[in-house]
C-alpha cells in the first residue's frame, strides 16, 4: 500500500478542496446571464476584479518551470586563463638574419686579409664605447668622455695585434691619462665619478677586446678566432635551449630571472663537445681533453659576463643597451658574452700550444 501523499483519496470540490487545492484550480459551475446566455463563472470573478480596480484572474502568471541545464558538452569553461606559454622574449628572425650577416662578415675578414678583421674589432669597440657611455649620461647622468675613449679603445687594438700583451698594456694607461686629462677641461662637480666610469669603459670594452687581436697574430690565427667564436655562440645556444625546455631552478634571479641552472648546464655540455671538436680539428698541435676544458672554461666566463652587463643594465633601469641591430639590441648587447672570453680563450691556448 502506498503512503505517499500523491495516492491520497480524492476531496470533494468545497472547503477542503480549496484548502488542498487552492481556489484557483476547483472547476466553476457554468450559470446563465441575464439574456439567457452562459457564461463561466471564472469570467464573472475575472470582470468583477477589473471592475474593483485589481488586476483580472488571468492576470495572474503562471510559475515558470525552471529553464533546463545545459548539457555537459555546453558547460561553461574555467575562466581561468590558460598558462602562458614560453617565448623567446625577441625576434628570432631578424635575430638569425643579423646573426648570419655579422658571421658572413667575420668570416669574410678573417680569411681574407687579417688586417681587415681588425678594423671590424675596431669598429665594434668604438661603437660598443659611444652606447655604453651614452647609457651612462642617460640614466645616470655620468659623463664618461668619449673623444680619448674611442680614439684609445682603437689604439688599444691595433697594439695588442701590433705588439702583443705589452702594446695592449701601454695604450691602456696612456687611455686612462687622456681620460683623466680630458675631464679636467670642465668643471670639477662629478670629477671622480666621470674618470672612474671613462677608466672602467676602456677596460670593459676595448682592453678585452684587444685579445681578441692577439689570438689573431699566430699562425692558425683565424682558427684561432673561429674556435673562440663558434663556442662563445654555442654556450649561449646551449644555455637558451636547454633553459627554455628544462629550466625550472634559477641560476641568480635578482640579476636575470631569465637564466636557470639547467640552462647553465647545457651552455657547459654543449660548450665541451664543440670544444674538443674544435682542438682536435681546427688548433694546430690540440688535442680534444684540452678542448674539453677549454668548453668549460668558455661556458662559466660567457655566463659570467653575461650576468656583468644585465647587472650594469638593470643599475640603469633598461633591457638592451641600443637598438642598432634588429632582434639583438646593440652592439654591447653581443658583446657581453665575448669580452669577457677573449682573455680566457687566448690563456687557455697560449698554455696549451702557445702564442705562435
Amino acid at each position: 500500500m502506498n503512503d505517499s501523499p500523491w495516492a491520497a483519496e480524492p476531496v470533494a470540490a468545497g472547503p477542503a478542496y480549496d484548502a488542498l487545492v487552492g481556489p484557483q484550480t476547483r472547476p466553476m459551475p457554468i450559470v446563465p446571464d441575464a439574456a439567457g446566455r452562459d457564461f463561466d463563472d471564472r469570467e464573472a470573478r475575472d470582470r468583477g476584479a477589473a471592475a474593483d480596480g485589481g488586476p483580472p484572474f488571468r492576470a495572474e502568471m503562471p510559475p515558470q518551470e525552471p529553464m533546463p541545464s545545459p548539457p555537459p558538452s555546453q558547460a561553461p569553461q574555467d575562466a581561468s586563463p590558460p598558462p602562458p606559454k614560453k617565448r623567446a622574449g625577441r625576434d628570432l628572425r631578424a635575430a638569425i638574419g643579423v646573426g648570419i650577416g655579422l658571421g658572413a662578415v667575420i668570416f669574410a675578414s678573417l680569411f681574407i686579409v687579417k688586417a681587415v678583421f681588425v678594423g671590424v674589432i675596431v669598429v665594434a669597440v668604438v661603437v660598443g664605447l659611444w652606447e655604453l657611455t651614452s647609457r651612462l649620461q642617460e640614466k645616470k647622468g655620468i659623463k664618461a668622455p668619449l673623444v680619448p675613449l674611442a680614439v684609445g679603445g682603437a689604439a688599444m687594438v691595433i697594439a695588442g695585434y701590433v705588439r702583443g700583451p705589452e702594446g695592449a698594456w701601454v695604450a691602456m694607461a696612456l687611455t686612462a691619462l687622456a681620460v683623466l686629462v680630458w675631464r679636467m677641461t670642465e668643471p670639477p662637480e662629478d670629477y671622480l665619478k666621470d674618470v672612474t666610469a671613462g677608466v672602467f669603459a676602456a677596460f670593459y670594452v676595448p682592453f678585452l677586446a684587444t685579445f681578441v687581436a692577439m689570438l689573431l697574430t699566430a699562425d692558425d690565427g683565424p682558427q684561432r678566432v673561429v674556435t673562440f667564436l663558434v663556442l662563445t655562440v654555442v654556450s649561449d645556444t646551449g644555455a637558451y635551449a636547454v633553459g627554455w625546455r628544462f629550466g625550472k631552478t634559477k641560476l641568480a634571479p635578482r640579476i636575470s630571472p631569465g637564466k636557470t641552472r639547467e640552462g647553465l648546464l647545457g651552455a657547459v655540455a654543449f660548450a665541451m663537445v664543440a670544444g674538443a671538436l674544435c682542438m682536435e680539428f681546427m688548433i694546430d698541435g690540440g688535442s680534444w681533453w684540452q678542448g674539453l676544458l677549454l668548453g668549460l672554461a668558455v661556458a662559466v666566463s660567457a655566463t659570467l659576463g653575461d650576468l656583468g652587463e644585465s647587472m650594469i643594465k638593470r643599475d640603469l633601469g633598461i633591457k638592451d643597451m641600443g637598438t642598432l641591430l634588429p632582434g639583438h639590441g646593440g652592439i654591447m648587447d653581443r658583446l657581453d658574452s665575448l669580452l669577457p672570453t677573449a682573455p680566457v680563450v687566448w690563456l687557455l691556448l697560449a698554455a696549451f700550444v702557445g702564442t705562435g
